[in-house]
Parts: structure tokens; sequence; C-alpha cells
């Protein structure tokens, strides 16, 4: 792999963490393919299909988080995966702090998310 490609590999990381970061959810909704699939084996019922759903869910999340902010803590590319490790926080709109760690494994198709593999769950509190 090129550095061209490694560069379109992890910069769909850079425009998915400023796109969380600002809020935006076009720019966060043009990371992904329409026909994006989800698949959330630690909670299978949530996995869905659609850049569509991926859009409710996280104007769901940035109005429930109201300064939400995301992590990129470390990936690496192989192919047409991209594999990082994610930490989101923030304070809930009751009050509470808000904390999510995990793995996400990413398929991308023309430097878009086509599928993933979401590993992040709720940290327990202190």
């Amino acid at each position: 792999m090129n550095d061209r490609e490694q560069a379109g590999r992890t910069g769909v990381l850079r425009r998915m963490e400023t796109a969380m970061n600002g809020h935006d959810l076009d720019a966060l909704a043009d990371c992904f393919t329409d026909d994006f699939h989800s698949d959330l084996p630690i909670h299978p019922r949530r996995s869905f299909t659609g850049r569509e759903q991926m859009r409710n869910n996280w104007a769901f999340l940035f109005a429930h988080v109201p300064d939400l902010a995301a992590e990129v803590l470390q990936s690496v590319t192989g192919g047409d995966q991209v594999w990082s490790e994610w930490e989101i926080h923030g304070t809930t709109v009751d009050g509470t702090r808000y904390l999510s760690r995990g793995v996400a494994i990413m398929w991308l198709h023309e430097e878009r998310v086509a599928s993933v593999r979401f590993y992040l769950d709720d940290v327990d509190p202190d």
C-alpha cells in the first residue's frame, strides 16, 4: 500500500472524528456509503443497514450528549480494512457522565465506510 492509499484509509477516521467533534451530521453521514451496514456483535439487536439509520442514531446521540467529543486513540490499516480504537465522552442532558470506549473494524469502499463491526460500549462508572 502506498502513502496515498494509506492516507485515504486513515483520512476517513479523521473526517469522522472532525464531524463528531463538530456535531456535523451531514459531514459524518458523508463518511458512509448509502447501504452502510453496522454490526454490533455485543448487542446484535442494535445492528442495522443504511446511512439514514446511522444519521438517526447520531442525531439522537448529539442531542443526548450536547458536548460529545470523540478521539481516535490508534488505528491500523490493511487492504480495505481500518481497525481503530475510539473514546467518546461528554455529559448527557441530565448531567450524567457519558463515556464509551472500544474498537471499530471498518471495511471501506472508495474512502467511505461500507460496513463496520462495532465493539464500543459504555464504560462502567468509577
